[in-house]
């Protein structure tokens, strides 16, 4: 942090310096098809990321452009995207008047604000097959959240997941019934590694500088690899720089929590470049949701550390270098005890990541987007039995992805765009457990069609084509159609298919957790060397049947198939309802496959045949009247093997019989006994109040999210599935406020904010914290 303030005010320096006087200005009105002003409209320069938005009288002004043919964007919500040309001479200072059309005509299934160019991404990720939504930084401050999966669990159809194993160490996201090990994490448009358990860690990013998250549920495997069967979560970070100004907020409370920030930007060169940077510190002294652990926490404190940034300069006209920078460090410490046996649990990870883009525009339209990118996550854990001293081996690991990728679009006649991408990704993987250092390789290309056939009918259709250096070739096409029949009414399908291969952890991994009790876990190509030792050395009470079905995994293969509506009765009023269908083939499970003499558990993993994740996803907005703002969503999900119901259906092997505790015997197993995967609710629900009173400066939110029943684990007579007598998580509500006032003519905001009102907890949710109050104070300079 030392750092920081000096690079803060040296880049603000910077916009004192005089340039010389080229550049020339845009300026205009916004109206609609009846000749009324449009405010909020977002007018962007696509090749420079410049832009503006609409005052209450549809006017804008961009300044300090350097003279050039540009296409210029314009979205409002409620109206066509639209693009049309311009060409501006030295000093010009140009007048361009904009008329739009209104149109509800769009294939997300929720689009809460504009669209922005997004230089990161030359594929709009809100115009894929599947369906998306966008979460805006006004939606996030108004929430009051400090890290990413405290936004997400909000968020209809994503729940927030832990491994009970691992703690809060490893909060995951499950999309669509999918585990988080399904869903690509990217920043900036960049893919995130590190994944504890197989989850991505969502806890370890901050939310303090983020513009927007955009969200593709379903498979997205065409546009974004093998690492996206579930759907894409993309971090996009401040990006849109106009003016200099900085902002500086803390926020204190509950568990002695401290969310401390420090962003600040500014163009240099009379506009020729941008940059921004922001620091992030954080700490929290943890909680504990189990009353067994007689000491420590089920979240053990922490303290953590982020600084990142993005600059970008226009090298000429056509050319634009971008570069974008990430480092984030958290320490725990964690003295913990369930039976009078302490131990002392050390972690430290650390995340870095940085990548460097050129951006070409051609005076053609053609577009090209060249780039690479690095990403490095470590992470060093000391575990010492404070009885013995003894040291009890950790998660040690360090993992590296380079990756190289060009990006070319173009639209024709108007009407269709194609963007199309060629490129490679190495990645390392040193780990203490996997016996050696582990490496792959996957080569790519992809091409994706946007097709606007006429006012009432549009089509999306797209393929990728990728090579593992293990698993060989696939190619995994995807096909999305919208149709207006009227206004307020849009019917939309599509079909993608998704393609998986085994990650390092189910490979090569051979790890005991001694502090969970001590169950290990091997990974397929270390199984069978592995358990022959474990036999050896005598520590192996009974190797289960289904040990010898272990072998080389399978890469996992899925269709998804997605189908819904659109309804918009009223400008005030939206629904949107979408039906899904995942059919997965060589499902990647977990099951016991041996036992040690003190009771200990043996994993390994296994290629389940057929499974499927099916539902349904509704959302609906509604302007009830001037700034108060109803959301609401609900998710119906149905996550089954299909080969435990065709084993139940047949009478079959371990899936026959259940044992009933109530009559002390074994019965015939139903269907209905069958409740599906573990982890998994069959309903969610969420509804938000937003109110807004623009005059004093006060905004409100009161949020309810319900999470159903799910299945935990097989605690009756083990029998391959979860039946009525194992142990489940009950349904559960949370209850989360906040109300904000801006003062000093919006320079500065006060918040407060509680999260879990109702103080709910469960032992089984360890990454669950308890209520939360905390204090906010944001002041923005300049």
């Amino acid at each position: 942090m030392k750092y920081f303030l000096p690079l803060f005010v040296m880049l603000l320096h910077l916009n004192y310096i005089k340039a010389q006087s080229l550049t020339a200005q845009l300026q205009g009105t916004v109206t609609d098809d009846k000749g009324n002003a449009v405010a909020g409209a977002a007018i962007t320069i696509i090749q420079t990321g410049q832009g503006s938005a609409t005052n209450d009288k549809g006017q804008y002004a961009i300044n300090n452009i350097l003279p050039g043919a540009y296409h210029i964007r314009i979205n409002a919500i409620g109206y066509r995207s639209t693009i049309i040309k311009a060409t501006l001479k030295t000093n010009e200072h140009l007048v361009l008047p904009i008329r739009i059309e209104a149109d509800v005509n769009i294939l997300n299934e929720v689009n809460i604000n504009t669209k922005k160019y997004n230089p990161d991404n030359l594929i709009d990720l809100q115009r894929t097959p599947m369906p998306s939504m966008v979460i805006t930084r006004k939606q996030i401050e108004q929430m009051g959240s400090r890290r990413l999966d405290e936004v997400l669990k909000e968020q209809t159809g994503l729940a927030i997941v832990n491994d009970i194993g691992s703690g809060a160490r490893a909060i995951g996201l499950q999309m669509q019934g999918f585990d988080s090990g399904y869903t690509m994490i990217l920043i900036d448009g960049q893919p995130m590694t590190g994944r504890n358990s197989g989850n991505f860690d969502l806890s370890r990013i901050t939310v303090a500088n983020i513009e927007r998250i955009e969200i593709i549920k379903g498979a997205s495997s065409c546009l974004f690899g093998s690492d996206a069967m579930a759907g894409v979560v993309n971090i996009v970070t401040r990006q849109h720089v106009s003016q200099s100004q900085g902002m500086a907020g803390v926020r204190y409370g509950t568990f002695n929590t401290v969310d401390a920030n420090l962003e600040g930007e500014s163009p240099f060169a009379n506009g020729k470049g941008s940059g921004y940077i922001a620091g992030n510190y954080y700490r929290t002294d943890g909680f504990n949701a189990n009353p067994y652990l007689s000491e420590g926490k089920t979240v053990p404190p922490y303290t953590s550390y982020t600084l990142q940034g993005r600059a970008k300069y226009m090298l000429s006209t056509v050319n634009t270098l971008n570069f974008t920078g990430r480092f984030a460090s958290r320490h725990s410490v964690n003295d913990k005890s369930y039976t009078g046996s302490p131990t002392k649990d050390i972690l430290d990870e650390n995340d870095l990541n940085g990548s460097v883009v050129l951006n070409t525009n051609l005076s053609s339209g053609l577009r090209i987007k060249s780039q690479y990118y690095l990403t490095r996550y470590s992470t060093g854990q000391n575990i010492t039995d404070l009885t013995s001293n003894q040291i009890i081996p950790g998660n040690n690991f360090t993992q590296y992805l380079h990756r190289g990728e060009v990006q070319a679009s173009k639209m024709w006649f108007n009407s269709l765009t194609v963007t199309s991408g060629i490129g490679t990704q190495y990645e390392t993987m040193d780990n203490d457990a996997y016996l050696g250092g582990k490496h792959q390789q996957n080569s790519f290309f992809y091409s994706q069609g946007d097709w606007k056939v006429s006012d009432k009918v549009g089509m999306i259709g797209g393929f990728r084509v990728e090579h593992h250096s293990r698993y060989g070739s696939s190619i995994t096409p995807s096909f999305g159609i919208n149709y207006q029949p009227v206004k307020i009414l849009v019917l939309k399908a599509a079909i993608a298919t998704g393609f998986k291969t085994p990650d390092f952890r189910q490979l090569y991994l051979v790890f005991t957790n001694f502090a969970g009790g001590g169950y290990t876990v091997l990974g397929t190509e270390q199984f069978a060397a592995e358990l022959k030792k474990l036999q050896d050395a005598g520590e192996i009470s009974a190797v289960f049947p289904n040990a010898s079905k272990v072998s080389s995994l399978k890469p996992e293969r899925s269709v998804s198939y997605s189908a819904g509506f659109t309804l918009t009765p009223a400008a005030s009023f939206k629904i949107d309802v979408n039906g899904f269908y995942n059919n997965v083939h060589n499902f990647i499970n977990t099951d016991q496959v041996a036992s040690k003499k003190g009771g200990q558990q043996v994993f390994s993993y296994f290629n389940i045949d057929k499974a499927f994740l099916s539902g349904l996803d509704v959302g609906l907005s509604w302007i009830a009247a001037k700034g108060f703002t109803i959301a609401a969503g609900y998710q119906l999900l149905y996550a089954k093997d299909r080969g435990v119901i065709d084993s139940i259906k047949a009478g079959t092997g371990i899936y026959a019989k259940v044992y009933d505790p109530n009559l002390g015997t074994d019965r015939r197993s139903k269907v209905s006994d069958y409740f599906g995967l573990t982890n998994r609710s069959r309903h969610m629900a969420n509804i938000r109040f937003s109110y807004e009173y623009e005059p004093k400066g006060i905004t409100g939110t009161f949020r309810i999210n319900y999470r159903g029943k799910y299945g935990f684990m097989e605690s009756n007579r083990p029998n391959g599935f979860l039946d009525p007598y194992d142990t489940y998580v009950a349904g559960f509500f949370l209850f989360n406020a906040s109300v904000q006032k801006t003062l000093l003519n919006k320079h500065m905001a006060v918040q407060l904010t509680a999260d879990n009102i109702l103080n709910y907890r469960d032992m089984l949710m360890p990454g669950q914290p308890g209520r939360m109050i905390l204090a906010g104070l944001n002041y923005r300079f300049f």
